[in-house]
Order: structure tokens, then C-alpha cells, then sequence
């Protein structure tokens, strides 16, 4: 089955290929944008699947089937409210609710899966759809967590986090308070809980947040070293292949 994700938040997508590959489905190719879409589409062949995002950074996805005559059947990665999400059942188009949930990824494939085997129609009349989601919804992000100190729970406001990292095995965040709280989610899960204006994965290890850096530095083998305003536990530093991404994000 060949399957390609169209998203333009490149955490998101990451994720997404990751949740897949644990399906044992290959989705090598992930675009970002409706324009990198349309000159894929123009030069390759069309895949069978396509996870497609909605709002992509320069554009509703829906321009890219108005450019491209697309048969590929779709499972929508949304963050789009109920009444959408409705359409998209009366239209017979599959959908998964950002953050994406993995026992509901794997139901949607093999829906796909059982709607292909009995040769049921799988493309979709984009048009109508489109009519229905001309307006965005604001994506919800986290705004605190609460974490166990003790018998008692305590909140922390996500402006009051320097960084998050991973360690031990255990994700930790790291407070203007110069405090370590464990936390009880993944750093692959948070991923879609960040706002990703604030904050950065610059590591397998780490998340960082743009108001707590106070220098960045050169480092060994083109990578960055980032200097927070109190975090001093050990080096964080920028992972080679994440420095392009991480300066674009800087801007």
C-alpha cells in the first residue's frame, strides 16, 4: 500500500509516520505545504492513501484537488470542530481528531483496508466538503499541566516551563522556579499539545521554549548549543539534522 502525509506541522507528521510504521505501513513521503503538494502530484504517481491535513500553511488542502485530478482515497487528520466532522461522515470520508489516537488510526486503516477489498468507492467529492470548511478552527494547545508532588497535585502554567526533557526513561519539565517535575506523558505525545510557536523539539531529548533562551552558541559538527535562562543541568544541545528547522523557527 503505497501512502503519503500531507501536514504541514512537521512534529505532527513525524508522529504520524511513526504510528503508521508501527502498522507496519511505510509512509516515506510526507509534504508540507499545498503548493510541494500540487508539484508532487504532478510528477509521481498517485499514492492509495493519502493522511491528509486541512489547513496547511499557504492554503486549505482542498486547492490541491482543484489543481490535481486526485482518485487516491483520504483519511483527514483535523482539528476542525463537530459539525465538521459530521460532514465528513455523511460524505463516507474517514477522519482522525488531532491529537491523533492510535486505536483510532489503526480502526480507520483497516476501514480503508475492508472498503478496498470489497471494491467500495473510496475517492471523495471535495466540493462539497469544502463549502462546509472554508473557516479554520484555532487550535487548542496546552496551557498547563499538572503534575504529583507528593500526596498533592500541582499546576503549571506552560509559561512557567523552560524546557521539557526526556531521562531515565521519564519526561521531565523544567520551571522558572529552577524545579523538575516528572510528568506522565512522552515527549512523541506532546507533540501535538505544544504550541509550536513557543516551543521547539531541537533533540530526541529535548523541547525548548523560545522565551527561556538567553544564547546559542556554535558547537561540534554544525550543531548549535542553547543556553536557557536557568537550566544549567546539562548540555542541550541543537541535533544536527534539526538546526535548518530551528533557525526557520527562530524567525
Amino acid at each position: 500500500m503505497n501512502v503519503i502525509i500531507i501536514e504541514d506541522e512537521k512534529p505532527s507528521a513525524r508522529r504520524l509516520q511513526r504510528m503508521l510504521n508501527k502498522l507496519d505501513i511505510d509512509a516515506e513521503t510526507m509534504l508540507h505545504s499545498v503548493e510541494e503538494s500540487i508539484e508532487w502530484f504532478q510528477n509521481n504517481p498517485h499514492p492509495d492513501l493519502i493522511f491528509l491535513d486541512i489547513q496547511l500553511s499557504d492554503g486549505l488542502s482542498f486547492e490541491i484537488f482543484e489543481a490535481i485530478d486526485i482518485s487516491s482515497a483520504v483519511i483527514f487528520t483535523t482539528a476542525y470542530d463537530e459539525y465538521a466532522l459530521k460532514a465528513f461522515k455523511l460524505n463516507s470520508i474517514d477522519y482522525l481528531l488531532k491529537p491523533i489516537d492510535e486505536d483510532e488510526l489503526e480502526t480507520a486503516v483497516v476501514k480503508y483496508k475492508n472498503r478496498t477489498s470489497l471494491n467500495q468507492s473510496v475517492t471523495l467529492d471535495f466540493n462539497d466538503i469544502k463549502k462546509l470548511l472554508v473557516n479554520p478552527i484555532e487550535r487548542e494547545y496546552k496551557k498547563r499541566f499538572s503534575v504529583k508532588v507528593g500526596q498533592h497535585l500541582k499546576l503549571i502554567n506552560i509559561e512557567d516551563i523552560e524546557c521539557i526533557y526526556s531521562e531515565n526513561k521519564g519526561t521531565y519539565v523544567y520551571t522558572v522556579e529552577r524545579r523538575n517535575y516528572l510528568l506522565d506523558m512522552t515527549l512523541d505525545q506532546l507533540e501535538d499539545e505544544l504550541e509550536p510557536e513557543t516551543f521547539f523539539r531541537i533533540s530526541r531529548k529535548f523541547y525548548v521554549n523560545i522565551n527561556a533562551i538567553k544564547d546559542m552558541v556554535s558547537y561540534t559538527n554544525s550543531r548549535l548549543q542553547i543556553k536557557l535562562n536557568h537550566y544549567k543541568e546539562q548540555d542541550i544541545i541543537v541535533a544536527r539534522e534539526r538546526v535548518k528547522d530551528f533557525k526557520n523557527w527562530l524567525e
